[in-house]
């Protein structure tokens, strides 16, 4: 019988406690520990570059007169600081319509794309919770009109809006915007997902009504998709443009896209005065209501987004 020495023992110790610390920093990335990725980090440096500069830009040149947007460089201050005389100028220009376009598209907003959103959860919880003859036939329809976009049906819709004497009239912008295609697959999807079978049918054996268990149950637990919802169709409503284009004639019911578009046209008129130094301090103030929407949702968004992405 051989024993082992004393030294060959110490050795293979020695060997693994060596090892240790080998084996620790070879484990493998995590979410506490994220692998780093030197050209990922460039492409989202120039991505956030090129997201944070022309913001840099309006924000700047909003400070400025109208003499001092051309004869200065355009990512840096120069003369007088003229923020607050351009958005007093901005707010009280033409009897001040800015105002009125702004509440035109708060009310096509609040309207549509509230009114889009709260037909997108009744759909898609429809859709995902119950079963009824023709439900593939919904599906393939709902999907082919996620592919076509907007801009294709803009004529068609002027010509029946034409027919119905409903052109030039807030109408006009509202009932289509009431249409969200990709809402209503989004919330069909997440409402497959976020309100378990199960509980649906606890609820019923309790003897609670379809209605009364989507609103205190359903309804609940769809807030991440509704919340991403809106935000979709209010960015789209607020930034519609072809829309309005071809449905308003009446500047008083313009948009803010339309109306400042006008702004931006008026230079190239006969007679036309150019106010470039209000058109850019009014695309600031109409950026402003999205910037807060996504900062105040951000979290619910982002829960939103993520819902049903991890399989238990």
């Amino acid at each position: 019988m051989t024993i082992p020495s004393t030294s060959t023992s110490t050795s293979t110790e020695r060997s693994r406690t060596a090892a240790r610390p080998m084996m620790r920093s070879r484990r493998p990335p995590s979410v506490d520990r994220p692998r780093r990725n030197v050209i990922l980090t460039l492409v989202t440096g120039v991505v956030l570059v090129y997201t944070l500069v022309p913001l840099a830009w309006l924000v700047i040149n909003a400070t400025k007169t109208q003499p001092s947007l051309f004869g200065s460089f355009g990512l840096w201050f120069s003369g007088h600081f003229a923020l607050w005389d351009n958005i007093v100028q901005t707010v009280t220009y033409d009897h001040g319509i800015f105002l009125r376009w702004l509440l035109n598209t708060v009310l096509y907003v609040v309207a549509g794309a509230g009114g889009a959103t709260l037909l997108a959860v009744l759909g898609g919880y429809a859709l995902a919770k119950f079963s009824f003859p023709g439900k593939r036939a919904v599906f393939a329809i709902v999907i082919g009109a996620v592919a076509v976009p907007g801009t294709a049906l803009a004529v068609p819709t002027f010509l029946m809006f034409s027919r119905m004497g409903l052109t030039n009239t807030p109408w006009a912008v509202i009932i289509p915007s009431l249409i969200s295609p990709f809402g209503l697959y989004l919330m069909w999807t997440f409402a497959s997902e976020a309100i378990p079978t199960e509980l649906l049918e606890a609820a019923r054996m309790d003897g609670a009504s379809e209605l009364r268990t989507f609103v205190k149950i359903s309804l609940p637990l769809l807030g991440p998709g509704i919340v991403t919802v809106l935000l979709f169709t209010m960015v789209a409503t607020w930034n519609n443009y072809f829309l309005p284009l071809i449905m308003l004639k009446d500047p008083t019911w313009y948009p803010l896209t339309l109306g400042l578009n006008a702004w931006n046209a008026q230079a190239a008129t006969a007679g036309g005065e150019a106010i470039f130094n209000l058109v850019i301090t009014a695309s600031l103030l109409t950026i402003l209501p999205l910037v807060t929407a996504f900062l105040v949702l951000q979290r619910f968004w982002q829960s939103g987004l993520a819902a049903g992405s991890v399989k238990e």
